[in-house]
């Protein structure tokens, strides 16, 4: 169900960042666009809300390949409760994270693609999310001679780069990092 009063949306929005920061402790800004304004330039995202965060915890919300700030932007959604599809109606961003998070996927696309074009051997990105998974789908397609198509399930989701026609050769699922574990 897309989001039918704007206003009482962004208000919503206003109150729960008020509360993380009572609450929680954290030490955010934020301003939130709705409407015309929060439309995305580049055409990546639907959204219609658009909150941009500032401050001096700015840092815990972009660390880690900004899952805090996924983590709030799902929990927006989820409070005005839209469907997992509309969930690019909302969007949150810091310090232009996003915007430099897509062109880091864009060059490492770049650097699949001739390391495919050059082998013939497809390659598989480790899993990511999955607006980052269409971050990279829509890079590819500005470059010739290869082909993406998405593998796996729930988190272990992956994407692989083939040569262009030749989807049906195997590859290897991208082997997980080893965290920290206790002996």
């Amino acid at each position: 169900m897309p989001i039918d009063d704007l206003q009482q949306a962004a208000q919503k929005i206003a109150g729960f960042i008020n509360t993380l920061n009572k609450l929680g402790g954290l030490r955010l800004k934020y301003r939130i666009t709705a409407g015309d304004g929060a439309r995305d330039p580049a055409g990546f995202e639907g959204r219609v809300i658009y909150v941009e965060l500032a401050g001096p915890d700015l840092p815990l919300v972009t660390q880690h390949n900004g899952e805090l700030l996924l983590a709030l932007e799902t929990t927006a959604a989820q409070m005005l409760r839209l469907d997992q599809r509309e969930h690019d109606l909302v969007s949150f961003d810091a310090a232009n994270f996003k915007a430099l998070r897509a062109q880091e996927l864009r060059m490492q696309a770049e650097t699949a693609a001739e390391k495919v074009l050059r082998s013939g051997i497809p390659y598989a990105f480790p899993p990511m999310n999955s607006r980052e998974r269409r971050l990279m789908h829509m890079a590819f397609r500005d470059i010739k001679g290869v082909e993406t198509a998405s593998s796996g399930e729930g988190q272990d989701r992956f994407l692989a780069v083939y040569p262009e026609g030749k989807t049906n050769l195997p590859v290897a699922p991208p082997i997980k990092p080893r965290g920290f574990t206790r002996r």
